[in-house]
């Protein structure tokens, strides 16, 4: 029964693309409109089909993690390319899947409620894995936020580099500034704040392992007396700011907090200050996290819909100075990442064990092809409490010096 539901499910789901499928008896089947590369997958068990029956993605990844299916060529992007981009074109649920689907959506500012203690759990199971670990695969400032890809032709380093530039422009940073990192990670943006624009930071992280490495990192670089790294968290920094920034720590805010969140941001931010909120969002209106991520890499973890943000901004009377929606740019900061892991899967396989890796490789495609087909971006809000408090046109951003240095023209 369970094998032939999944066969009824592919029917329904795969519309475009060439997937064969082969069933643990050893019939084989085709589905999609045969068009492109072919993408074969022998299930091993009829156990596997009854757990992608009772939940597609669940079933799907963990499938995957436990090795209870081959991919030719372990082309699992060939796999998850097809998967996306039918899911991103067809109404996918089928009746016995709806159920699940509307308790989840019940559910959904239940799984998102973060008060202090869940939020520092949700932080620790991802950001206290080894630094060792990330640095296989991060950039050489450990940037663990979307890149910005002025030209095709950027590497990694170049693009993170590009990003904290980006950002620190329209911060409009001036020597002695005292800016709030919120979310501050392994510290590489209040290091560059401090070290290349003179600013005072105080950055603070829910993360016992980041905020060991950003201390370290600020001690190295003869930066302790200019940059502070707290573990706390935001709720409960009592002082006020020229600057607020924050790249990527929106996410595990959770919809039930935004507008507390937006409102420590208005105390916090002084009245003639600027905030940027960098974050990755969805182009689409509210919806749900996949429950893979909830489970495995980001729990308590949501990308808001830009009403869902303007909402909250507007109730706590913050000025929208400049939003900009980044594209394509995360898609191809995931590709970067994917190819130096994989690079490097000896080391990781020797820090975490093979379930693990395969998880982290699933993670990174899955998330890539996702900004690539199913309408996931990045935003960035200027924010102030005055309509004045930054130019009246973007000009300031892209500088004669800056334009000499690379095209400011972006996907």
């Amino acid at each position: 029964m369970w094998v032939s539901l999944v066969q009824r499910m592919q029917r329904h789901l795969i519309k475009t693309g060439d997937l064969r499928l082969i069933m643990p008896d050893g019939s084989a089947h085709r589905f999609g409109d045969g068009q492109g590369k072919t993408v074969t997958v022998h299930l091993k068990s009829p156990d596997l089909a009854k757990r992608i029956i009772r939940d597609p993605h669940l079933g799907l990844c963990e499938g995957y993690m436990n090795g209870d299916f081959d991919i030719e060529n372990d082309d699992l992007y060939g796999l998850l390319t097809i998967a996306m981009q039918n899911i991103a074109r067809h109404d996918t649920a089928i009746w016995w899947q709806r159920p699940a689907e509307q308790l989840r959506w019940a559910m959904r500012r239940f799984s998102q409620f973060n008060a202090e203690r869940k939020a520092r759990a949700n932080a620790a199971h991802h950001y206290d894995l080894s630094k060792a670990f990330y640095e296989l695969f991060l950039d050489e400032d450990m940037q663990y936020s979307c890149a910005y890809f002025r030209t095709p032709t950027d590497t990694l380093e170049q693009a993170q580099i590009n990003k904290k530039a980006h950002i620190a422009q329209k911060l409009l940073i001036e020597p002695g500034m005292s800016v709030l990192d919120i979310g501050s990670g392994w510290g590489g943006m209040a290091l560059t704040l401090a070290r290349d624009y003179g600013a005072k930071v105080v950055g603070v992280s829910l993360s016992q392992e980041q905020h060991t490495v950003a201390r370290e990192r600020a001690r190295a670089a003869g930066l302790q007396d200019q940059v502070e790294f707290r573990l706390t968290d935001y709720r409960q920094v009592r002082e006020t700011f020229d600057r607020i920034v924050s790249v990527g720590m929106f996410e595990h805010v959770g919809a039930p907090q935004y507008r507390e969140y937006f409102s420590h941001v208005r105390r916090m931010l002084k009245p003639d200050g600027v905030a940027l909120i960098h974050t990755i969002g969805r182009s689409t209106p509210p919806g749900m996290t996949s429950p893979f991520i909830t489970k495995y890499i980001f729990p308590g973890a949501y990308a808001p819909a830009m009403s869902e943000m303007i909402l909250a901004i507007e109730r706590e009377e913050l000025c929208t100075t400049d939003i900009e929606v980044w594209r394509l740019h995360y898609a191809q900061t995931l590709r970067h990442w994917h190819n130096r892991f994989m690079a490097n899967i000896e080391p990781a396989r020797a820090i975490y064990d093979e379930r693990f890796c395969r998880m982290w490789r699933y993670y990174l495609i899955a998330c890539e092809l996702t900004f690539r087909h199913k309408h996931q971006v990045v935003f960035q809000f200027q924010l102030s409490h005055r309509q004045d408090a930054v130019p009246l046109t973007r000009d300031y951003l892209y500088t004669a010096a800056l334009r000499d240095d690379v095209p400011s023209s972006a996907d």
